[in-house]
């Protein structure tokens, strides 16, 4: 006897990843990037942000032809990545940069953390529910369920943007930033779908 057993559930994302561009070309105030370094490190700490935890440097790019063309000056870009753990951290960090200057500011991905634990659960309940299903199929015909022979199980994540702006939405400071810059920044997440799948193939006694 083969049963197919499906569980799925949604859940709001812990993890949030922001990614962090200190330009010295495209900063208002013509900052270098030691400085805007400065400036981020600082805001982050005044949100309460643990920068030596949660504050990574991704890359380091010197654009070296600027300094053959210009001969005094090269032009330094710096990526971070910054992960927080909620939309309100999100959208305080979006603000309070853009406050400061720093505006090239994305969000990259979302994660649960607990995503290998919920999996687990979830593998669990599929197929506790394949084995009601069956049961309950087989009380009609007075015939009794006997060992699983056989079991796959195939499982899921959607929705965890991974690079992509599907999942997002954010409201506030004129939707980035217009003549209201004074108002909060609120963001939205989707929740991260986690589905899992099991087929079964139980002995009939």
């Amino acid at each position: 006897m083969k049963l197919k057993g499906q569980v799925d559930t949604l859940i709001i994302p812990d993890r949030i990843y922001i990614t962090i561009v200190l330009n010295e070309a495209d900063n208002k105030n013509k900052k270098s990037t030691e400085e805007l370094e400065k400036i981020l490190e600082r805001t982050l700490k005044e949100l309460n942000i643990n920068t030596e935890k949660d504050l990574s440097l991704l890359d380091y790019n010197s654009d070296f032809k600027n300094y053959f063309l210009k001969s005094q000056d090269i032009l330094k870009v710096k990526n971070y990545s910054l992960l927080v753990r909620d939309a309100v951290t999100a959208g305080k960090v979006f603000k309070s940069l853009e406050d400061v200057g720093i505006s090239n500011v994305n969000i990259e991905k979302t994660e649960y953390s607990k995503s290998e634990s919920l999996l687990l659960e979830l593998k669990y309940l599929t197929i506790k529910k394949a084995k009601i299903n069956a049961l309950k199929m087989l009380e009609p015909l007075n015939q009794k369920l006997g060992k699983a022979i056989f079991i796959t199980d195939n499982n899921s994540i959607s929705n965890t943007l991974q690079g992509k702006v599907s999942g997002i939405q954010i409201r506030g400071a004129s939707s980035l930033y217009g003549s209201k810059a004074s108002e909060p920044i609120l963001v939205e997440f989707q929740k991260i779908k986690f589905q899992s799948q099991v087929n079964v193939k139980f002995i009939i006694e």
